[in-house]
């Protein structure tokens, strides 16, 4: 309050500063209430940033996950087929499985998930016997396949070409010869189509050397 001894303009004056503090009071308010809201909208958008984010990263890993394709296979009892199937799931629309060409095989195309004992038999057989291998009852053999797979994934068909063994057992009898059984199907890697039969064929002779003439 001013001094009832002041003169009027010295009043007038008191006046002005009081004015003045009050105003600044008011803008230092303004500023603080200004300030809040400014970190509560940041706040809100970083966190719809990282949710967008999060969902982004989220769907990206669903999509590669659903493009991933990995086989099992299930023996029958008598060992004749192996019935296919994705462990994702996945809609198997048809496949084509390519042999080494040591077995002198066609790829066999197919809508029907499987591998059938008979496919392969009689070639794998021969082609053990030409590489100086003896059949023997017993114990577990591999053989590697490419399996090129059609699926549908993010609702468009894709290819998937992977390297498989094909497990297997021979036994033989005098009247019967060597008979073969499947027993299961194990993944040795995703590649390429173009690469595809290259490597199952270094896996086969790796695997199985001709004897030395």
């Amino acid at each position: 309050m001013a001094d009832e001894t002041s003169t009027p303009a010295e009043q007038a004056a008191e006046i002005r500063r009081r004015r003045l503090r009050l105003l600044t009071l008011g803008e230092i308010v303004a500023v603080a209430a200004l300030v809040i809201s400014g970190l509560t909208f940041w706040n809100s958008y970083e966190e719809r940033r990282h949710a967008e984010a999060d969902k982004v990263a989220s769907s990206t890993k669903e999509s590669r996950a659903a493009r991933t394709l990995v086989l099992s296979g299930k023996a029958d009892k008598d060992g004749d087929r192996l019935t296919l199937t994705a462990l994702g799931g996945q809609a198997i629309q048809g496949q084509t499985i390519a042999f080494p060409a040591a077995l002198d095989l066609s790829a066999v195309d197919s809508t029907d998930p499987r591998i059938e004992r008979r496919w392969i038999e009689s070639a794998l057989v021969d082609a053990l016997k030409k590489a100086g291998e003896k059949t023997k009852a017993g114990g577990d053999a591999r053989l590697p396949i490419a399996i090129t797979t059609h699926f549908y994934a993010d609702d468009a068909l894709v290819d998937d070409v992977a390297l498989y063994d094909i497990g297997y057992a021979t036994s033989s009898s005098f009247l019967s010869g060597t008979d073969v059984k499947l027993k299961g199907l194990s993944l040795i890697g995703h590649t390429t189509a173009a690469a595809a039969q290259k490597r199952i064929d270094a896996l086969w002779s790796a695997r199985h050397k001709a004897p030395a003439e």
